[in-house]
């Protein structure tokens, strides 16, 4: 069974910093478009960042533009958002997700929940004033 999973989510005050990691198991990320997104109480999961599969484009939504970094590490077939400068409307449920197309990332575009095959279970993130 294909399946991500994530770890990294806690409590933080305004201002601090997270690192959210997903590892997949089953497969591995070399050949996968990658991202983030996050799901606010009472809103829609919004995509916030991905890489496309051969790390042509870089998406970031301009809510976290300058504050976040994705990344892989394809040696351990991880992948990364580093979260800095966090704020308390970035609270959330954070979800990793993957899928083999290379169109499921465009710099153009924030991802869509639509074309990602492959999801973690989702973590909390809360941030403090």
């Amino acid at each position: 069974q294909l399946q991500l999973v994530e770890s990294g989510g806690g409590r933080v005050q305004s201002g601090g910093s997270l690192r959210l990691s997903c590892a997949p198991s089953g497969f591995t990320l070399n050949s996968y478009s990658i991202a983030w997104f996050r799901q606010a109480p009472g809103k829609e999961r919004e995509g916030i960042s991905c890489i496309s599969k051969r790390d042509e484009n870089i998406y970031y939504t301009d809510s976290v533009k300058g504050r976040f970094t994705i990344s892989r590490d394809n040696t351990r077939s991880t992948m990364y958002l580093q979260m800095n400068s966090l704020k308390p409307e970035d609270t959330a449920d954070y979800y990793c997700a993957a899928d083999p197309a290379a169109f499921a990332c465009s710099r153009l575009r924030a991802p869509s929940r639509n074309d990602y095959s492959y999801w973690g279970q989702g973590i909390q993130v809360t941030v403090t004033s």
